[in-house]
């Protein structure tokens, strides 16, 4: 069972026991958080898709440590100018681990297109009528 869920506005796929490293959270270390912006539950084949969210559905995460990312090298040059600038920057991280996926009761399943439907839909798009400019007159030209 997996689902993807937004947590601190990322989207990830995630499954149960399963580390993450997200964006900073409020929380303290070792507390419980749950997030309810799940998008998609895959339940050992039969998938539930929400619009944009399924009603209900919750990811349950202990939050393990805050700690700080690798460090990323930003670095800008201008060639044969003499300009260059090196900066650096570590952004700030949190570990959780997920400890279950809760599905909502009251969801739609994801079904196949229907071939009928999708043809309907490309028939009743028409391009609009434009009117055409009337032709030049030829005029007789006697020599």
């Amino acid at each position: 069972m997996y689902a993807i869920v937004e947590i601190a506005g990322q989207q990830f796929k995630v499954s149960k026991d399963l580390k993450v490293y997200v964006h900073r959270l409020a929380n303290e270390e070792g507390s419980k958080v749950s997030f309810d912006k799940v998008y998609l539950v895959d339940d050992n084949g039969s998938i539930t898709i929400g619009a944009p969210a399924i009603e209900g559905a919750s990811v349950e995460a202990k939050v393990l440590q805050h700690l700080k990312g690798d460090k990323v090298i930003v670095f800008k040059k201008k060639r044969r100018k003499g300009y260059k600038k090196r900066n650096g920057h570590r952004q700030y991280l949190t570990q959780i681990v997920i400890e279950g996926i809760t599905a909502g009761g009251t969801t739609k399943k994801a079904a196949a297109p229907k071939k009928a439907a999708v043809e309907a839909t490309t028939e009743e798009v028409e391009a609009p009528k434009v009117k055409k400019a009337p032709k030049a007159k030829k005029e007789d030209t006697q020599e």
